[in-house]
């Protein structure tokens, strides 16, 4: 008897494009979110767009209250909800990068309201998927959440940020390439349940990335595009699955284990970026796909190497055979990799 079921919670508005941040008031009331909003930001979105975000409210006799973000930690989440009981707040909105949008987030779902996130940089797919991430001493805990109500990506802003920003963003999309793999790897070998629509999504959403990555240029606010409708279309292919399975594998756990050794030296994007190239080549060789993953990242100016990332060769190694320890997900990395295999794969992709 056949008695599976699922529950795919999605963005019910995706607006994307120059000069979007004023429609946030109209997909406020689309929506019909009732009281009033809580900004949750950090401080240089709160200088580049919180005013203007406030104004839009303020011109229908809405007076949005804000709190700054300093930092991602669950004491964090704790000072936003104790924020919006003082704000008596309806809906929580985030403005800024990953980490107020991931606060918002999982503040947003321990209340029970409503969230719209208002990305001010397209630096990694966290904009619109289920899950926040949350640094705790020497670990990083994927926590599930429900995705926003509506992501509002003004591309004239984004495209202003910081271009590394950017390019990381660009990096996250073209590793769910070997996330994928490493998912259907996990099916086929201990027998992890595996979407065909979400596994497909996220494939498609990075090989499509990897083809147009000549036209992802710095300056060009049509980057900003390309690059956000991609991280929408990867946080879709998350929020389908149910897990951030299509877009994280042993690139994502290699990343954080770098975290862990050498913290704040490189964005998450870059270093899933570079990990990517070694983990493609475990999967398929010498012959694989790996230059195709590396050129795409060249071609957008993120770093291909461990030197670019400012990482050490022996930090780098070190993270490759440690990285399964981070969490009970199979991968390519299996139960870990000898120092020796690890090495060859770096040394042959260029990667050291």
């Amino acid at each position: 008897m056949f008695d599976k079921s699922t529950w795919i919670r999605l963005p019910r508005s995706v607006v994307v494009g120059h000069g979007v941040l004023d429609r946030v008031v109209s997909v406020v009331e689309e929506l019909y979110l009732d009281g009033r909003p809580l900004i949750v930001t950090s401080p240089t979105p709160r200088d580049l767009a919180a005013d203007r975000l406030r104004a839009g409210f303020e011109d229908v006799g809405i007076d949005p209250a804000v709190t700054v973000v300093e930092s991602a930690t669950f004491s964090t989440v704790e000072d936003v909800l104790a924020a919006a009981d003082t704000a008596d707040a309806g809906y929580l909105i985030g403005l800024g990068g990953g980490k107020p949008i991931d606060i918002a987030k999982m503040a947003a779902d321990e209340r029970g309201c409503g969230l719209i996130s208002v990305p001010t940089a397209a630096s990694h797919d966290g904009i619109v998927s289920g899950r926040g991430s949350v640094p705790d001493g020497d670990t990083r805990h994927s926590v599930a959440a429900h995705p926003p109500l509506a992501v509002i990506a003004d591309t004239e802003l984004i495209s202003a940020s910081p271009w590394r920003l950017t390019t990381a963003g660009c990096a996250d999309i073209i590793s769910n390439y070997t996330a994928v793999k490493d998912w259907q790897l996990a099916h086929r070998l201990k027998n992890v349940e595996y979407s065909e629509y979400a596994g497909a999504l996220s494939q498609m959403t990075a090989e499509m990335l990897v083809e147009r990555s000549d036209s992802v240029k710095r300056g060009l606010e049509e980057s900003a595009w390309v690059v956000v409708k991609a991280l929408v279309s990867s946080g879709v292919a998350m929020s389908i699955a149910g897990s951030s399975r299509p877009a994280s594998g042993a690139e994502h756990l290699i990343s954080h284990q770098l975290d862990r050794l050498a913290p704040g030296t490189a964005l998450h994007g870059h270093q899933v970026g570079v990990a990517s190239i070694v983990t493609e080549y475990l999967h398929s060789g010498e012959g694989g796909e790996w230059k195709r993953v590396r050129d795409a990242l060249a071609g957008i100016e993120a770093p291909t190497t461990a030197v670019g990332l400012g990482i050490d060769d022996e930090q780098f190694i070190e993270a490759m055979i440690t990285a399964h320890e981070i969490r009970d997900r199979y991968t390519i990395l299996g139960d870990g990799i000898k120092q020796s295999a690890a090495i060859e794969a770096a040394t042959v992709t260029g990667v050291l």
